[in-house]
């Protein structure tokens, strides 16, 4: 075996008083080293901002960050710390268990016994699960640790209610470009030249960014790495140079219920432009057509229901088109599908009118029907009047005999009222002519 060779040009570092670090990402270069240094979040950073305020104060309880990632959740913990001469520790849920958990509690009473507090970030904290988010309570309560936790899950349905009563939430935003302008700003002055990019193009890496900052860092230093000298982009050739076509969100996550949310929303409001710029956004970002399909099918029940019965038919027909075609072909007849809904006449007086009916026949519990209107297929059923006085309706003149069908002990109930809007007023009109018309055959 041939000896080691020496490692003189390492050697030579270290006698140097140097020491060899390996290249940096970008968006580690560029983390902020102040509180104030960090863009976007001004509503808590800011002059009258929450975590302005409780630094003024010197105290600082337990802190839940919600927001989506890239927003400046683990900088400005660590940088909390900083500011209140607290201890930082950091543990991500996703690789710590009881063990790692005791390991840090127990760390932070010894530290605290020497009068040095202690901030515990926690990562992913809403991957924990009920017993191991359950351990923090006596370490929070006794101030052993100050806990900021962070989480791109709403915490009202991710994490326990009592260790949201014991913490503040506090709300990241996404990064508008403003922001992402102002990071890109500042990278180049660190790199000390300028993004590659023409207008359309810089215009267009912001947006692919979609509010997060490390990625908006992460896509600005692949821009570097690929131009060649004296090389400017165009919007199509950083495309093809990214390979990145849209942002993606994570289809269980709270950006798939925020998008399908705003479609649904876009629709009810009659805004066709808006439910096609969402429904693109949700294609793009690889959501699946048939998804979109049935909820487009439900917004045609929900929101248009009888005021345009065509709405159904046509939305089921562009989920079967979408079936027979597939992508990208079949995307089209959703898209279609949206803009009819979107432009049809409103109502949600179906929807109301079924939701007020369960709720009284669940009240209503076994009631059974006026006997006029059921069989008497025995002699017993006949003695005791079953069917006794039922009127056919088709054998009066108007096709309507005006009798009572709902049972004795409820009484008549009006459940469905249509507007005066899209077919629903043909339909108000023939309720308000049978309505007359049950007046009149039931007078003494």
């Amino acid at each position: 075996m041939s000896p080691k060779r020496p490692q003189q040009s390492d050697n030579l570092f270290v006698a140097a008083g140097l020491e060899r670090e390996a290249p940096r990402p970008l968006p580690d270069r560029l983390r902020p080293r102040a509180l104030g240094d960090v863009v976007g979040q001004d509503h808590i950073l800011g002059p009258d901002g929450a975590l302005t305020r409780m630094l003024q104060t010197r105290s600082l309880g337990s802190l839940i960050f919600w927001g989506p990632p890239g927003t400046g959740k683990t900088t400005v913990a660590r940088l909390l710390a900083d500011a209140t001469e607290l201890q930082f520790e950091q543990i991500s849920a996703v690789f710590s268990g009881v063990a790692d958990l005791k390991k840090v509690f127990d760390a932070a009473r010894a530290r605290r016994e020497t009068g040095r507090g202690t901030l515990l970030f926690v990562d992913e904290v809403h991957r924990f699960n009920k017993a191991q988010q359950d351990s923090f309570l006596p370490v929070m309560e006794d101030g052993t640790v100050v806990l900021v936790g962070a989480t791109t899950e709403n915490p009202s349905f991710e994490l326990n209610a009592a260790l949201l009563s014991r913490s503040r939430v506090l709300i990241f935003h996404s990064l508008d470009a403003a922001a992402i302008e102002k990071l890109y700003s500042h990278a180049e002055a660190v790199e000390g030249r300028p993004l590659p990019l023409d207008a359309e193009a810089r215009a267009a890496l912001v947006r692919m960014a979609d509010g997060d900052g490390r990625a908006a860092l992460t896509l600005a230093e692949e821009v570097w790495r690929s131009a060649r000298p004296g090389e400017v982009f165009d919007a199509v050739q950083l495309q093809d140079i990214l390979q990145r076509r849209a942002p993606i969100y994570d289809k269980s996550a709270d950006g798939h219920y925020n998008l399908i949310s705003a479609l649904h929303k876009s629709v009810r409001g009659s805004d066709p432009d808006a439910a096609l710029y969402y429904l693109c956004r949700m294609l793009d970002a690889g959501e699946d057509p048939l998804f979109l399909a049935r909820r487009v099918v439900r917004m045609a029940v929900e929101d248009i229901g009888l005021a345009d019965p065509q709405a159904l038919v046509i939305c089921n027909a562009a989920k079967d088109a979408y079936d027979f075609l597939g992508s990208p072909e079949g995307e089209l007849a959703i898209a279609q599908a949206v803009i009819y809904v979107a432009t049809a006449p409103k109502s949600n007086a179906a929807y109301k009118a079924y939701g007020a009916a369960k709720r009284v026949a669940k009240e209503a519990g076994s009631l059974l029907p006026p006997k006029h209107i059921l069989n008497a297929p025995t002699k017993l059923m006949k003695s005791e009047n079953y069917g006794a006085g039922y009127q056919y309706d088709h054998d009066t003149p108007e096709g309507f005999s005006g009798q009572d069908y709902f049972p004795d002990a409820l009484g008549r109930q009006t459940f469905y009222d249509p507007p005066d809007r899209g077919f629903e007023r043909e339909i108000r009109k023939r309720l308000d002519y049978w309505a007359k018309l049950r007046a009149a055959k039931n007078e003494p």
